[in-house]
């Protein structure tokens, strides 16, 4: 069985957005925080997101491999959170799911469409 390169792309894409809404949702409205402004964690949270966004949607393999790796701070912060505060644990196991699917979605769809050397 052929895995086609645009469905573990699209898999990326769902996790993406999937994690993107999460940490802004998590931010503002299920959780806001109370020690900082919601406008500087949005900003710590969500910036690392953005900047290969542009390459990822144009489906560059340079920025796609950037995502898998940024994806992996993701999945750190989701595997602390869900250990220490059992009262976002649910946010934090969705945050896990989606980062796994960004990082697995963008390796293997660079893997299938780059170039064999």
């Amino acid at each position: 069985m052929k895995i086609a390169p645009h469905f573990l792309y699209w898999i990326a894409v769902v996790g993406f957005f999937g994690l993107f809404a999460l940490l802004m949702l998590w931010n503002t409205v299920l959780t806001p925080p109370s020690k900082f402004p919601v406008a500087l964690m949005i900003l710590i949270t969500v910036t690392p997101l953005l900047l290969p966004m542009r390459g990822f949607l144009d489906r560059q393999l340079k920025s796609c491999a950037w995502l898998a790796y940024i994806s992996l701070i993701y999945f750190i912060h989701g595997c602390v959170e869900a250990y220490v505060n059992a009262n976002t644990r649910p946010y934090a196991l969705l945050e896990i799911l989606l980062s796994l699917m960004i990082f697995f979605g963008a390796s293997f769809y660079i893997r299938l469409t780059g170039t064999r050397t």
